[in-house]
């Protein structure tokens, strides 16, 4: 009887026990404004026009351009998924994971795979007939290539002295 009587009881949690979420995410709105946060941000609309304009082209018959697009798509999807985590704070709730380290080696990855895709890219041009859309298209994306590169250049140095600095803290 005092099981059905429990059973069938409703009761009004109090308010320890309401299980409230709330999230644990913090939104970084300063990050965009310092010089990474810029430099993660021409990396996604820079990268993002590179893949776009070799995309809208007849592309993969040339396998130098496949590469271009390999290197563009795969490093794009790393850009942003590191810009959510920078933006968001993750890297603050996982110390476990070296984030100085981790965007040290990204950033030098994509330095170096970046600029053999613009060059690849920037050859790839002259196969092209001049004035042609194919032609126009990769120009455009070899001169933005170029642009990421030195944007991930860039981010390699700043991840760089940021490494620097905290190996010299530990």
């Amino acid at each position: 009887m005092e099981r059905a009587a429990a059973a069938t009881g409703r009761r009004t949690p109090t308010a320890p026990e309401c299980n409230i979420s709330t999230s644990t995410l913090a939104f970084d709105q300063h990050f965009t404004t310092t010089a990474k946060g810029t430099l993660h941000l021409a990396e996604i609309v820079f990268g993002m026009l590179v893949w776009i304009l070799v995309g809208g082209t007849d592309y993969f018959g040339r396998s130098a351009l496949c590469w271009v697009m390999f290197v563009a798509v795969s490093f794009w999807v790393l850009a942003v998924c590191l810009f959510v985590i920078y933006l968001t704070g993750v890297h603050h709730r996982i110390p476990q994971v070296p984030w100085t380290t981790l965007s040290l080696y990204l950033d030098c990855c994509a330095t170096a795979l970046y600029l053999v895709a613009a060059v690849v890219d920037a050859l790839s041009v002259k196969q092209a007939i001049v004035g042609r859309h194919n032609y126009n298209c990769w120009a455009a994306s070899a001169f933005f290539a170029f642009l990421t590169t030195l944007c991930y250049a860039g981010s390699s140095y700043l991840s760089y002295r940021s490494w620097k600095t905290d190996e010299e803290a530990h």
